[in-house]
């Protein structure tokens, strides 16, 4: 039997959404977003990020919602910096380019942005004397775990907030996997911080329980305007709304979200602690549900024999970086097997 951590989206769904959709399956709601249960699932995150006057907007997928909300603030002139290792800059196939914006990468650390590095590429923007010629940076984006599943510190989000609200450009953060970093031991970030310091942020349900879907928070007044007509524009527009707002409404109802998060930890850690006995080398320190580790060619041939995972880059020609990826779903015993096989 094949024990699955390549990804965190495997399953289908948490089975109190599962329940939900059942037993509303018949009711006939107005759609595009416009229903009660959206209504109510905004009210919910509104309150769990203490911002009443926050706009909450439903979206399909994570790609449609980055592709979304850095589209809907840029100018045609204007690009996103992020990280090398960012999501948009390497598994998006295009996408941010693709809607006319350039993903202007820059070094990270971990998968961490650092905001003297944002601050210097924006002075150096505006002290060459072509920066007309050149794509100006007109917003940031951070994802929180990064793609190294490694967390963000609140003193480090102040000083990237802190570097956008200087020269005026956004901050936007993924928050695809959202639910692991508010789960995780070592998180600083509240949900409440997070509003507090971001412009504009995501949280992810495709990845955390929901069969689909993330809903985008916009914290910053008049940021955007006619959201409904862009993401409608996009693709991003689900007719049959109410399907996102019963996911979302369930999952910010009595704690669910962080609670079913929990478990992606706890199986991790098991994983964790048997990586260590049996010495392998980390590529980054583990912080939530993503465990990279390096490995020969060989062993990872061997360990594909039984687990599936993910490649996540080579080391030469015979070293590579594997990532083992738990969820809300993993089972016990699964983490247990895989510690064994280690």
């Amino acid at each position: 039997m094949m024990l699955h951590f390549a990804s965190d989206y495997m399953e289908g769904a948490h089975p109190s959404i599962i329940g939900r959709l059942a037993a509303t399956n018949m009711e006939q709601t107005p759609g595009y977003c416009t229903d009660d249960y959206c209504e109510s699932a905004r009210k919910k995150i509104r309150s769990a990020c203490n911002a009443p006057q926050a706009q909450v907007h439903f979206l399909i997928g994570g790609t449609q919602t980055n592709a979304v909300a850095i589209s809907s603030v840029l100018k045609p002139h204007q690009g996103v910096i992020a990280a090398m290792s960012g999501h948009i800059n390497q598994h998006e196939s295009g996408a941010i380019e693709a809607g006319g914006h350039k993903v202007l990468a820059l070094p990270h650390k971990n998968g961490k942005l650092a905001a003297d590095d944002v601050r210097k590429y924006i002075m150096d923007y505006y002290d060459d004397e072509s920066y007309e010629h050149i794509v100006a940076p007109g917003m940031v984006y951070i994802s929180h775990p990064t793609e190294y599943g490694t967390l963000y510190t609140v003193s480090e989000l102040e000083a990237l907030s802190s570097v956008c609200r200087e020269f005026s450009i956004p901050l936007y953060m993924d928050g695809a996997r959202l639910g692991y970093a508010l789960a995780a031991p070592e998180n600083e970030l509240t949900i409440e911080k997070t509003a507090a310091l971001c412009d504009m942020f995501y949280i992810g349900g495709t990845k955390v329980g929901a069969l689909f879907g993330e809903a985008l928070v916009i914290t910053r007044s008049n940021l955007v305007s006619n959201m409904f007509s862009i993401i409608k524009q996009k693709g991003a527009m689900l007719a049959k709304g109410r399907l996102l707002g019963i996911q979302f409404d369930t999952l910010f109802t009595d704690g669910l979200y962080v609670k079913i998060a929990r478990n992606a930890i706890d199986t991790a850690s098991v994983i964790v602690s048997a990586l260590k006995e049996k010495g392998y080398t980390f590529h980054a320190r583990p912080q939530t549900n993503q465990i990279f580790i390096e490995v020969s060619n060989a062993d990872a041939l061997r360990l594909a024999a039984r687990v599936e995972f993910s490649t996540w880059e080579k080391l030469g020609t015979d070293r590579r970086v594997i990532r083992l990826s738990t969820s809300w779903a993993t089972r016990p015993e699964d983490a247990e097997a895989l510690a064994g096989l280690l």
